[in-house]
């Protein structure tokens, strides 16, 4: 979640070199963002509020490519033309039918060739002001890195610390609705951080997606103004924290929020809803702790599962697993 990001916020937009060409600092310089490439390059990681219209689909991509390597690069092009040309012509039926004639789109494939240059020359040869992404994905994702280590450094954090189940990310939405700057980690991961913590419902995303994610957060934020983050570790399940970020974390001053154990298994309760209702889904989850806990409490935590004794068991969990580790 991004507090205070601007609906539409414009970057100052550079000049362009020539027409229907931009880069990456042009990003929100267009109505809509298409990303040419084929859905397993975009789920892997696409530039922020892009939309997937690929032009070759994941089979397609890897069959031309085949081509290239087994015949010639060609007959590679003129294959892959043809199945381009076939797949623009079905998002001009379809997706683009309705659009505007001053309809702007910024058009962006690996590194701003052949799929995006198409489906950019016949927008544009429609009549639409498209424009093609310099560098393509390419260049976008050596913008971020870049920035994520130069963005964390201008920024005023402020860390929520405190142990397992004081309500840190309650606080944090808290400090959302008063308007506060607030970077989500775990929600933009996906993950609450602990064994226990994938989401019911939410995949996590690949590494370079969520870092896109972190770095489209901190480039909206205003740098006079306090940047409330919660208190991670290395890992926020199976994705890595930004090194700069994580070191300006840990150098930041620190709130610490503090509560009862009773208290605390109510939030828990209410957080992990989920596993109240699937006791298996959290047996299987506890079993990652036999090297930790031993397997004879484990089992005992899951008979207490299976048996409803929930206060008694997130009491114990905290007791003997989060509070230790955390401390």
């Amino acid at each position: 979640m991004i507090c205070n990001q601007p609906a539409n916020p414009q970057v100052s937009a550079g000049k362009r070199r020539k027409d229907g060409v931009a880069n990456v600092t042009d990003l929100f310089d267009f109505d809509e963002i298409i990303d040419a490439r084929s859905p397993g390059e975009f789920a892997d990681d696409h530039l922020p509020g892009a939309i997937s219209l690929p032009v070759l689909n994941d089979a397609e991509r890897a069959m031309v490519g085949t081509l290239h390597k087994q015949s010639s690069a060609f007959e590679a092009k003129k294959d892959g033309a043809a199945r381009v040309a076939r797949k623009i012509a079905q998002h001009l039926e379809t997706y683009f039918h309705s659009k505007p004639r001053n309809y702007r789109p910024l058009i962006y494939c690996w590194r701003g060739g052949s799929r995006s240059g198409a489906m950019t020359t016949i927008l544009r040869s429609v009549g639409w002001n498209a424009a093609q992404l310099e560098g393509g994905h390419k260049a976008y994702r050596h913008h971020v890195i870049e920035q994520l280590a130069v963005l964390p450094e201008q920024l005023d954090f402020r860390v929520i610390c405190g142990p397992t189940g004081v309500g840190k990310s309650r606080f944090l939405r808290e400090l959302i609705a008063c308007n506060a700057q607030v970077l989500d980690l775990e929600d933009l991961a996906a993950h609450m951080g602990s064994v226990l913590g994938a989401y019911p419902a939410r995949l996590q995303p690949a590494q370079k997606l969520f870092e896109s994610r972190v770095w489209f957060a901190l480039q909206g934020f205003d740098a006079k103004r306090p940047v409330f983050v919660e208190s991670e570790s290395k890992k926020i399940g199976n994705l890595h924290t930004p090194e700069v970020l994580l070191m300006r974390m840990r150098a930041a001053p620190c709130i610490n929020l503090n509560a009862e154990i009773p208290v605390r298994v109510e939030l828990l309760k209410q957080e992990y809803a989920h596993f109240l209702g699937n006791v298996e889904l959290l047996a299987e989850k506890l079993d990652c702790l036999v090297p930790i806990q031993g397997r004879e409490r484990i089992d005992n935590w899951k008979n207490q599962a299976r048996a409803g004794h929930w206060d008694e068991l997130v009491a114990e969990l905290l007791i003997h697993h989060y509070d230790p580790a955390y401390t």
